[in-house]
């Protein structure tokens, strides 16, 4: 059973940073595609950063580019996301992602949306 559980949200000022985590397991995590998601209040989801083991290829969304950084652990089947400079606008659920290999780039996976979700953690960044 592919299981992801996602911690580290919190609330913080704008400036700020927080770093997530995600726990892994029920699959070949150096295998699958792997990132994070987020959803805002009345906005649809997006896909924030993804990393395609296929194709060695990250995707940050636009919005974050330059102020997060995703990295995994291989060896501890964990998955990070760093995130700087926060905006009261990254204010969101956010959560770890899983797929199976599909041979797609990044850029499809956190367009396209991925097979396997954690529950969420929710980041709140205040003005």
């Amino acid at each position: 059973e592919v299981q992801l559980q996602a911690s580290g949200g919190g609330l913080v000022q704008a400036g700020g940073s927080l770093r997530l985590s995600c726990t892994a397991s029920g699959f070949t995590f150096e295998d699958w595609a792997i990132g994070w998601f987020r959803q805002a209040p009345g906005k649809e989801r997006e896909g924030v950063s993804c990393i395609s083991r296929e194709t060695g290829s990250t995707y940050y969304a636009d919005s974050v580019k330059g102020r997060f950084t995703i990295s995994s652990d291989n060896s501890e089947n964990t998955l990070y996301l760093q995130m700087n400079n926060l905006k009261p606008e990254d204010t969101a659920v956010y959560y770890c992602v899983a797929d199976s290999p599909k041979y797609a780039t990044s850029n499809w996976y956190c367009n396209h949306g991925m097979d396997y979700w954690g529950k969420g953690t929710q980041v709140t960044v205040s003005s």
